[in-house]
């Protein structure tokens, strides 16, 4: 553990421990660097497995925030994909007695356990030791929505459901939410019963935790908070969209930047879609040529193949293995967004005001798409919602759909644009003074602390 010197017993502070995996980390990390600026007498110890410490361990963070690490819960967890079964098996059985450890060697008291939702066993060791928790939500206020009433997919005859026939049915029994295609709610591994299994039980702790933050606001998703706020009784905080307080230095070698530095204004698509193994080589196959006919110019954030996809894509795109995302998110030449619907990924793009084309691969990104494109209209789906599920999209499909979303003159592009513009400004005022986001962190705080004194 880094050491920060000396601590009075009376300091206020925070352990937060992340599940490890980089879509839940960050935001966490986000949350704590926001946390040490608004409070500067904080002291905040941020947990992670050994292996995520070499991957993080340099990036920049407050002052007051220090790493400390337990073990890696199996021998390789950024390849936690291959067996999700058996990750979240690992993390529920491996990673709370080295926790336990941890806490006991810690110069302080902690005041509050910050811990990620899936990680529930952390709220027992929490309550056992007479230590508040607060529980992080990473993921939109819709998809908690959808988990924490389940059983109404059972009640309603709805669960199991056979994607391949029943897919682009619609439900419109959950609470707060709109009508919403079964392949939509079912990306989250609900068709997977151990890991379903780990899911609804870590749901179950949710009502013996203390307080619950939410990396989303108030005014994107206010009918479902609405719902969280009267089904649970512990205070429910909306902070986002939690975006990186600190940029990180762009690895050496890289020109990317110069390149967006010379293409003209909103002329060029950004994508990103995770893992270059997140689509079979036919579907990529297509992507790659539906965007060379589609004569648009794109920056492409692919993370395996980087070589071979430049040597395909011509001389309109740009590969590159790794980017600061929100900064080219941000660029004058970005005009669009192509995007497998991560959460972060979407906070960032409304902060940034790029509209979006979804092609969600699973988890929550079914859910995030349907958002983008049915409730908030600031996006188009690759994959049309009458299309089965294993279609493959076609060279031609892709050309159309890119050609419309970065022609600046489509009426349709033009509406998106003035939308994602407004829910541009509504982000940026959430975390301004007297904003929902800003008025929410500082309450946490003040709950933290009052608690702390009695």
């Amino acid at each position: 553990m880094e050491s920060t010197g000396e601590q009075p017993n009376s300091v206020c502070h925070v352990v937060a421990l992340p599940f490890p995996g980089q879509g839940h980390i960050n935001p966490l990390m986000n949350l704590c660097n926001l946390l040490a600026s608004v409070k500067s007498d904080i002291l905040i110890t941020f947990v992670i497995t050994e292996e995520w410490l070499s991957f993080i361990g340099s990036e920049a963070k407050m002052d007051n925030i220090r790493f400390a690490t337990i073990p890696n819960v199996i021998p390789s967890e950024k390849g936690r994909a291959d067996n999700m079964d058996a990750f979240f098996e690992a993390i529920m059985t491996k990673m709370e007695c080295p926790f336990k450890q941890l806490l006991d060697e810690l110069e302080s008291p902690p005041t509050v356990i910050v811990v990620d939702t899936f990680l529930s066993w952390a709220v027992s060791v929490g309550n056992r030791r007479n230590i508040r928790t607060a529980l992080f939500w990473p993921m939109s206020a819709t998809q908690f929505t959808t988990i924490q009433y389940f059983h109404l997919f059972v009640e309603n005859g709805h669960f199991p459901v056979d994607l391949s026939e029943k897919g682009n049915e619609r439900v419109d029994y959950i609470p707060g939410v709109s009508s919403t295609r079964f392949v939509d709610f079912m990306m989250n591994g609900s068709n997977n019963p151990p890991l379903l299994g780990h899911i609804l039980k870590s749901f179950s702790w949710v009502p013996k935790a203390h307080y619950f933050i939410v990396t989303s606001i108030y005014e994107l998703e206010t009918r479902v908070i609405d719902v969280l706020r009267s089904e649970l009784s512990l205070p429910i905080y909306t902070i986002g969209p939690l975006i990186p307080s600190f940029k990180p230095i762009s690895p050496t070698g890289t020109n990317h930047l110069q390149w967006l530095d010379s293409q003209p204004c909103s002329s060029v698509l950004y994508i990103s879609t995770g893992s270059f193994l997140s689509f079979s080589r036919a579907q990529m196959d297509e992507i790659v040529a539906g965007l060379n006919k589609s004569g648009v110019r794109f920056f492409w954030v692919a993370r395996g193949e980087t070589n071979r996809l430049q040597q395909v894509c011509g001389d309109m795109g740009f590969v590159v293995p790794w980017c600061d995302q929100l900064r080219v998110l941000g660029h004058s030449s970005v005009g669009g967004f192509w995007t497998h619907c991560g959460w972060n990924s979407v906070r960032e793009a409304i902060f940034a005001g790029v509209p979006l084309l979804t092609f969600p691969i699973g988890f929550d990104q079914g859910l995030n798409s349907k958002l983008v494109v049915e409730d908030w209209k600031i996006g188009w789906r690759v994959k049309s919602t009458e299309a089965k599920i294993d279609h493959l999209v076609t060279s031609d499909e892709i050309a159309s759909l890119v050609k419309k979303i970065m022609n600046l003159g489509d009426d349709e592009g033009k509406e998106m644009r003035r939308r994602i513009t407004e829910l541009q400004q509504i982000l940026q005022g959430a975390i301004k003074e007297g904003g929902s986001s800003q008025t929410n962190i500082n309450a946490f705080i003040r709950g933290i602390l009052q608690d702390q004194e009695d």
